[in-house]
């Protein structure tokens, strides 16, 4: 999953290169924290939340084979 929202994070900001994540994994959910360049945290929110809700369904959805829930955190510096 990690590797899911890197891959469309770095499509949607212009300093690919400053985007990290990690994992926190616990027993019934596991965290991913995104942290962005502060230029970039517009457009990976988007208007209204949007970029951000549209991430959370995609993890949501893809989760499901996994039988493991994901929390996309996005972290403000």
């Amino acid at each position: 999953m990690r590797d899911l929202v890197e891959m469309i994070v770095e499509a949607l900001v212009d300093r690919p290169e400053a985007v990290d994540i990690s994992e926190v994994q616990g027993s019934h959910a596991h965290v991913i924290e995104l942290n962005v360049a502060k230029e970039d945290l517009g457009k990976v929110i988007g208007k209204g939340g949007a970029h951000a809700s549209a991430i959370r369904t995609i993890l949501a959805a893809a989760s499901g084979k996994e039988n493991k829930r994901y929390i996309l955190e996005i972290i403000e510096q």
